[in-house]
């Protein structure tokens, strides 16, 4: 069987190089080291690691990956082929991609003429010569080689007969990977079938790889282009991260294969972890995940309109293309003044509230709500504060822990060439003692949040836990100036779990208070529940 014909697409992702070359996307050495044993986790045949010798921190990962036990996952150094002037044995890129260890390497080199003559400005038989002799001589040292044809579909359309000579010579000198590159991103997805086609038909011992960008906002469909012609490794990043507009996205790549295009890329069991994994990755750089991501974003399976609701109880498939929890996701019903009776009796169901369909309370909570989305809560990204607002309207277990007595935040600017400093003091009541406390902090809120958790912590120690993670606030009336209310969304976590809170106020304090007192009692609660 050729390496065309084959129903496996290998994965090759390079989220620790290409991916790390996005704007506001940075991993450590460290984080690179945890990242690649997520990868390994999932399945991914192959971890491009970053570029030896080009920074300390690539440098330093590729010295401790050499002690890491991976299961799946073969790590790979990136480099380019040698500098004209250079002979490949003396070459210090080529020597640092020996250094780096890894059994696999890839070679970057031009495909498209103009790159030759106009970037590197040598002849275009020069070119030839050294791609093969980089190939060759990394054969030489016992490293597998794929070869990536960086630019190559811009240098296809330009001139066929040379992109394809390019890609003979690296066959010819041991390459075992051909790696389309669509470096540029602007390629459209008839255009990558049709060349990967003919690159197939040319070398069909070879195993085809693709590599697409998304300056066009085509990288995935490019990429699924370019196995409908034959590749069988598909190059990416995770989270769509790189250079520009990035990379194409692993996380729409590989369920739209499997569930669309009948290639296997990883097991079932594994495929699970996708969610979890692409989560962890941005975790692993401080970003928030896209929560609009296909497949893996937080709401890929959120569903808000009480018609979508009612179907999606009947029938998944009719609101949802491929099912959530084989991906590791889950489906929400977005609680708003859009939804009905079936995403509430969902909802009260989670938190173990198990009420019939024509029961009045339903009908109260479901004012109460539209009443309060109304005034500006958005319960979407703020489920714990519903939570306790449904908690205390159906008269569950006691969610209060401590009553608010009073607060005040005072905010001292000495002069233009200091910061302000904010001071609150907090008064309490927590199990029949009052408790007032004061606190410094950088800015109110956060003046406010260490008031009062210096009095609570004596009574709920377990607090110490809890960090606040998203704080934003949003002016939900611009025409009324400086006395529009405005909305808090607070994320919260405890290290294991995270969760949203919402206050509105004219007052920005009082909103913050709000979302706050949320949080904490949120924590408590679930703390103290049986289950």
């Amino acid at each position: 069987m050729s390496a065309q014909n084959s129903q496996t697409v290998e994965l090759y992702d390079t989220t620790l190089r290409d991916g790390t070359q996005g704007e506001g996307f940075v991993l450590s050495a460290e984080d690179k080291l945890r990242v690649a044993r997520r990868l390994d986790r999932l399945g991914v045949g192959y971890i491009e690691g970053g570029w030896p010798g080009s920074n300390p921190r690539d440098q330093e990962f590729f010295a401790k990956a050499k002690d890491l036990e991976l299961a799946h996952s073969l790590i790979v150094a990136f480099g380019s082929t040698h500098h004209a002037k250079n002979s490949a044995s003396d070459d210090a890129n080529l020597a640092a991609l020996l250094e780096a260890g890894t059994s696999v390497v890839a070679l970057v080199g031009k495909t498209w003429n103009r790159h030759v003559t106009a970037q590197l400005k040598i002849e275009l038989e020069r070119n030839l010569e050294i791609v093969a002799a980089s190939v060759a001589y990394m054969k030489d040292q016992g490293r597998r080689v794929f070869f990536d044809a960086e630019h190559f579909f811009d240098g296809f359309d330009e001139d066929s007969d040379y992109a394809l000579s390019v890609l003979k010579a690296a066959v010819e000198a041991g390459a075992e990977a051909l790696v389309l590159c669509d470096t540029n991103g602007g390629s459209l997805p008839g255009q990558i079938q049709e060349a990967t086609t003919q690159v197939c038909a040319k070398f069909p011992e070879t195993s085809i790889g693709i590599h697409c960008h998304n300056d066009g906002g085509l990288a995935t469909a490019n990429s699924l282009a370019g196995v409908m012609g034959g590749a069988r490794q598909v190059q990416g990043t995770f989270g769509g991260m790189g250079e520009r507009c990035g990379n194409a996205d692993l996380t729409s790549i590989i369920p739209a294969l499997q569930f669309k295009m009948g290639y296997e890329c990883l097991p079932p069991e594994r495929l699970r972890l996708l969610t979890d994994t692409a989560r962890y990755v941005m975790e692993q750089a401080n970003l928030p995940p896209n929560r609009f991501a296909p497949y893996v974003g937080a709401s890929a399976f959120s569903h808000k309109g009480g018609l979508h609701i009612s179907a999606v109880e009947k029938d998944p498939a009719l609101y949802e293309h491929v099912p959530p929890d084989a991906l590791g996701n889950s489906r929400r019903y977005l609680l708003s003044d859009m939804a009905g009776r079936a995403a509430l009796l969902k909802r009260l169901k989670d938190w173990r509230f198990d009420l019939a369909e024509d029961d009045e309370r339903l009908k109260d909570i479901l004012a109460e709500l539209k009443r309060r989305e109304n005034e500006g809560y958005l319960y979407e990204a703020a489920e714990a504060s519903l939570e306790l607002l449904v908690n205390r309207r159906l008269g569950g277990r006691p969610a209060q822990f401590f009553d608010l007595l009073g607060f005040r935040v005072a905010d001292y600017k000495e002069s233009e060439s200091k910061d302000p400093q904010a001071e609150a003091t907090v008064r309490v009541r927590v199990e029949g003692r009052e408790e007032h406390t004061a606190a410094l902090g950088q800015g109110p809120v956060n003046a406010l949040d260490q008031a009062l958790r210096k009095a609570l912590m004596p009574f709920y120690p377990r607090l110490a836990d809890v960090s606040l993670v998203d704080y934003k606030v949003r002016v939900l009336s611009s025409s009324a100036g400086t006395e529009a209310r405005v909305r808090v969304l607070q994320e919260s976590t405890d290290g294991v779990n995270r969760w949203g809170t919402v206050g509105v106020s004219f007052d920005v304090l009082e909103a913050s208070w709000q979302a706050l007192g949320d949080s904490i009692r949120y924590k408590l609660f679930k703390d103290t529940q049986p289950w």
